[in-house]
């Protein structure tokens, strides 16, 4: 078999009292889109930052290509070209794309100048692999539609050699072409052999993206399924009623 690109093994973390995840672990292979569902409080999303080095884990051990990592900080997490999505994105809104791509790791002369002219071509040949309809490159990311600046914070990523990507409610807010445009992202991102991780709440995004999902609820991993072995149904079921199909409900 093919080692994973990622395992995080009996992973939890408490807030006070709270176990906010509770024993859960997951894997993600190489080319492959997970997607994590669950009420708001699951545990999905403090897992995942527990990954991008947000939060300490209090247990638990993170594998990256089979070795054992350890992750305390975002720094420690790109180490391991692991880069996060969130859905407020991080752009700057007054500066353009090449700009934000760059941010925080300018391209410099010689002189210690920043080379926006290397930068921009830069940006033009990775939009040029994912979105290769963007054209506005010079104007402030503020102006661009929401679909355009998921793409650039994917092309920041993909730049900087992520192989793990983790991508929260990347569609919320979109409409039905931005979202198919994001869609079309996630699809190039799989073919070029990246690992994604799927934070929504959209079942039938997950269905149409994703190769498996995992479901929590309260701090707890109900189960991860093939989305070709299940249905919608079988997935809400997961999310509401805490049962992997085919399990019965407790009278």
């Amino acid at each position: 078999m093919t080692t994973p690109l990622l395992e995080m093994r009996n992973i939890s973390i408490h807030f006070g009292g709270i176990k906010a995840v509770d024993d859960v672990s997951i894997d993600l292979m190489p080319g492959e889109v997970v997607g994590l569902l669950g009420h708001n409080g699951a545990g999905k999303s403090t897992l995942i930052k527990i990954l991008a080095g947000a939060y300490k884990k209090d247990a638990g051990e993170i594998y990256v290509d089979g070795k054992k990592v350890d992750i305390r900080s975002p720094a420690d997490a790109r180490r391991y070209n692991i880069e996060t999505i969130y859905q407020t994105l991080a752009l700057s809104d007054n500066l353009d794309a090449a700009s934000n791509l760059f941010l925080g790791r300018e391209i410099t002369t010689k002189f210690g100048l920043v080379d926006d002219t290397k930068m921009e071509a830069e940006s033009r040949k990775i939009m040029a692999r994912l979105n290769p309809n963007f054209k506005r490159f010079s104007e402030p990311v503020r102006s661009l539609s929401g679909g355009q600046r998921q793409s650039v914070a994917i092309a920041r990523a993909v730049y900087f050699n992520a192989r793990i990507l983790i991508m929260d409610e990347p569609t919320a807010a979109l409409g039905v072409h931005e979202t198919a445009m994001v869609a079309d992202l996630i699809k190039e991102l799989k073919e070029q052999g990246l690992g994604i991780f799927l934070i929504s709440h959209d079942t039938r995004e997950m269905m149409d993206l994703c190769d498996r999902v995992s479901v929590m609820k309260n701090g707890q991993l109900i189960g991860t399924e093939r989305v070709e072995d299940v249905t919608e149904d079988d997935i809400l079921s997961m999310i509401i009623m805490g049962k992997k199909p085919g399990e019965t409900v407790d009278a």
